[in-house]
């Protein structure tokens, strides 16, 4: 069993004794630290917080947890019950909250969970104040409300109609041209939240037809939940049987999109956000963000319009950081995670989807087509042991000097860029071992640098 607490919140699977495994005791313990993080910064009356939770079969248990945890605390709580993260990103300034909690481990198996904690303006927490909930979480300090101060609980189960009359008001997302375009999509929901709401937002798009598979929100994922190809046969051939314009497939939480083509291919995670920015770019040629894991085409597509490339650390809160401080119009990681700041700033499945559904009918081309307007790159993405008698110091050190000519970056780990290649390792936050990402203008090219750097460091493949 596994409890890993970290800057961005708490997660771990569920069950085993506390500290071992994501218990009662523990959920309440980083609760309650998140709610004295609240209360220091709430001068008059209560103060408030929104939470939500994905479907999985453990979100009802630790929803109580938490929203019982935050009124013993005298906090009162906006309760959404099932709803997507960028929803419960939208609600918290809507209703003027001072923070929110999402009870979701994303993309990770059915039996886990985790709390991601947002700040009053709907956005992950930054380093520091993680390590301060964590510092409180630890000293176990926490004094509750006395009877007549507790908290209070109001439960509101219409918020994804207004995430999505947010989403409708963009003046990028065209309806019109969605309705004209009588699209068939097939929606795989991974039986959780987007089963609910992304059908709910194609209707209210016009999207003539759509077609749900694994749409029960009951948390038994029919499928492993990341957005991987061997996880996405089901969907690709549903998307070749209806005859499908568009598949769409999102993660437990809907942070993330992945898209399939009237082929029945993968469009390319990757691809997503570069598909949205062509897009916003095309209308509002501007700056964008990327972390530095993600396609190298994202770079090419701004450079194209006029405007400057920015990578970040890889973490949603480091994108958003960087995009503030270059205005970006549009930004996101490259595992389908679109951040469009005139809706929030947040990764929103449902804005990329509106987005990109605008694009592909305006467009008036197969969802293939559009794919090949794009540069076309391969990347390889490679797990290593970090094995005892290896010293991460020593082993970037050695990079470094093996690769002193080249245009290197220390931002997060390190980052190597060639004329037509790059490669990014970076030390795992939760585990003993290098991640190892390289992308080239083919695959063999790619694999090569992925073996180079094994070969100049030692590492082994973690499965190897």
């Amino acid at each position: 069993m596994t409890l890993i607490a970290s800057i961005s919140g708490i997660r771990g699977t569920i069950g085993d004794v506390p500290g071992r495994g994501l218990t009662p005791p523990d959920i309440v313990r980083f609760t309650a630290a998140y709610g004295k993080r609240v209360l220091s910064r709430k001068t008059a009356g209560k103060p408030l917080v929104v939470v939500g939770r994905d479907g999985r079969i453990s979100g009802p248990m630790v929803e109580q947890l938490v929203l019982g945890t935050l009124a013993g605390m005298g906090i009162d709580t906006v309760h959404l019950g099932l709803a997507s993260t960028p929803t419960v990103e939208m609600a918290v300034p809507h209703f003027r909250a001072q923070g929110g909690i999402i009870i979701t481990a994303s993309h990770n198996p059915m039996e886990w969970n985790a709390l991601k904690l947002l700040n009053e303006a709907g956005e992950f927490i930054t380093d520091k104040e993680g390590k301060e909930i964590l510092h409180m979480a630890g000293s176990g300090i926490v004094e509750y409300a006395r009877v007549n101060h507790l908290g209070s609980i109001t439960t509101v189960h219409d918020f994804d109609d207004t995430h999505i009359a947010g989403i409708l008001e963009l003046d990028l997302v065209s309806k019109e041209a969605i309705q004209e375009a009588e699209f068939t999509v097939v929606v795989d929901g991974i039986n959780s939240v987007g089963g609910i709401i992304v059908p709910k937002l194609l209707y209210e798009l016009g999207v003539k037809k759509v077609v749900c598979i694994n749409a029960e929100s009951d948390g038994y994922f029919a499928h492993p939940p990341e957005p991987l190809p061997d996880h996405l046969k089901e969907i690709c051939e549903k998307v070749k049987a209806e005859r499908a314009d568009l598949g769409i497939v999102v993660d437990p939480d809907v942070d993330r999109l992945a898209l399939i083509d009237e082929k029945g291919n993968l469009f390319g995670e990757e691809y997503t956000l570069v598909a949205v920015a062509d897009y916003v770019l095309m209308h509002r040629p501007g700056n964008t963000v990327s972390n530095l894991s993600s396609t190298r085409a994202l770079r090419d597509i701004t450079v194209q319009y006029g405007g400057k490339y920015a990578a970040s650390a890889v973490g949603e809160v480091n994108v958003v950081r960087k995009m503030k401080e270059t205005g970006a119009v549009i930004g996101g990681e490259g595992n389908g995670g679109v951040i469009y700041p005139d809706l929030h700033y947040g990764r929103d499945a449902l804005a990329g989807i509106a987005l990109f559904l605008s694009h592909l009918a305006k467009s008036g081309e197969t969802c293939s087509a559009l794919r090949a307007r794009y540069p076309d790159y391969y990347m390889i993405k490679e797990k290593a042991v970090l094995g005892d008698n290896i010293e991460p110091e020593k082993l970037f050190s050695k990079l470094e000097n093996h690769f002193a000519g080249e245009l290197l970056n220390w931002e997060d780990g390190l980052r190597i860029d060639f004329d037509h290649a790059w490669v990014h390792l970076r030390l795992s936050n939760t585990e003993p071992i290098v991640r190892i990402y390289a992308e080239a203008d083919n695959r063999t090219e790619a694999l090569a640098w992925v073996e180079e750097i094994m070969r100049l460091t030692g590492l082994k493949r973690k499965n190897s």
